[in-house]
């Protein structure tokens, strides 16, 4: 299939929020869920890992993978002999995946064990998964991929040569169905628990950074940049 250009993310659409569909919706809980586009894009852009699900030879498959995201599109990217980015090209129109996205923000400690939870951000995305083939999207993918991961580190580092572009393989899949599912706040234990004599609480949970550690083949004379003094 050829390449398109990628939607648009500007205008009304841009701020709009996800319309639900039956895939989207949850079962459980489902004053958690959220459709809020920025809420959605924010989780996804603080992420660095993402799960791609899919079907392989009738059982499902799922692999954790490093993605980028440019406006209404994800990208992901592997060796051209992956199974599943070797499947994407081979379907028409593409391959059916699911895609999620989660960061664990507390430890919900109730006063029973039934109501021990975490509190969490989640995104997951429905979609088929199409193989990039435009060489200029396809060197813009994998430049959001690395800047995904550290923000400023493309122009810090050599290009992908064409062996290497020519061993890896692009897929993207469209923000389309698309939902957000959050939750906060302390335990819910039931009424009759609350006289317990168990300490209740949350226990957050924080991202941190130490202090880069450079290759020992590195020239000494090289600083750290500054968009790593920044982490």
């Amino acid at each position: 299939m050829p390449d398109t250009a990628p939607p648009q993310t500007t205008g009304p659409e841009a701020t709009a929020p996800y319309e639900p569909t039956e895939r989207t919706v949850p079962t459980r809980s489902r004053e958690r869920a959220s459709y809020d586009r920025e809420l959605v894009h924010s989780i996804l852009d603080e992420a660095y890992l993402c799960h791609l699900g899919f079907v392989r030879d009738g059982a499902p498959v799922v692999l954790p993978t490093l993605f980028g995201r440019i406006g209404e599109r994800l990208y992901v990217h592997g060796s051209t002999g992956s199974r599943p980015l070797r499947a994407t090209g081979q379907a028409d129109p593409g391959l059916p995946v699911c895609l999620t996205v989660t960061h664990v923000d507390g430890l919900v400690l109730a006063r029973s064990a039934f109501h021990h939870s975490i509190n969490y951000r989640s995104v997951v995305v429905h979609g088929v998964a199409r193989t990039v083939t435009d060489p200029q999207e396809r060197r813009a993918a994998l430049e959001a991929i690395v800047d995904h991961v550290v923000p400023g580190r493309t122009a810090d580092s050599r290009p992908a040569n064409e062996k290497e572009l020519a061993a890896t393989a692009v897929i993207r899949l469209d923000l389309d169905e698309v939902s957000a599912k959050v939750r906060t706040g302390g335990p819910n234990d039931e009424p009759d628990d609350l006289a317990l004599p168990y300490w209740a609480g949350v226990v957050p949970l924080a991202h941190g950074y130490r202090a880069p550690q450079p290759s020992d083949d590195l020239d000494p004379a090289i600083a750290v940049p500054d968009y790593l003094t920044v982490l």
